[in-house]
């Protein structure tokens, strides 16, 4: 299984929405990932046309999304089956960006656990490039879930 396809057996995101290529580390209260931004990526076009620039809130989506790759590891642990939840974004706070990300920038992500309180996970996350140098950082919130009407779609994927 390549890097990639491990990342999509864990959370629901897909392309052109995902923004983590591969999990490097984990930890029980962390978990370090890694994406390359590419030139050819539509959003490019339009942010900014002749001068592009990695919109700041896909950043903090990678943030999000290393987020859920950690809660899938640690539901997993506890014995939910793959595709049993999906995380939900409940709170966002304390935004920080240093610096700017170009194409074909390389970028690590890591997420670590601050608590967790009545079902809600509280985290930390940053974004650093490749040398260390800070990108942004994020506090955040994030719940386990299971929506209305994914059991349903589960059973007939299933069948598919």
């Amino acid at each position: 299984m390549s890097a990639l396809d491990a990342v999509k057996a864990l959370i629901p995101h897909r392309p052109p929405f995902l923004f983590v290529d591969e999990i490097l580390s984990e930890s029980p209260d962390g978990l370090l990932a890694k994406r390359t931004w590419r030139a050819e990526e539509d959003f490019y076009r339009g942010h900014y046309p002749n001068a592009p620039i990695t919109p700041g809130v896909l950043l903090c989506e990678a943030v999000f999304q290393t987020g859920a790759l950690f809660m899938a590891r640690q539901a997993q642990a506890a014995g939910a089956a793959p595709g049993a939840g999906v995380p939900l974004l409940s709170k966002i706070s304390d935004v920080r960006f240093r610096t700017p990300i170009y194409p074909g920038d390389t970028v690590h992500i890591e997420v670590k656990k601050k608590e967790v309180v009545a079902g809600f996970t509280m985290m930390q996350g940053t974004v650093k490039k490749a040398d260390g140098m800070r990108v942004l950082s994020v506090d955040f919130t994030v719940a386990w879930k299971t929506p209305e009407g994914q059991p349903q779609q589960a059973q007939a994927q299933q069948a598919q």
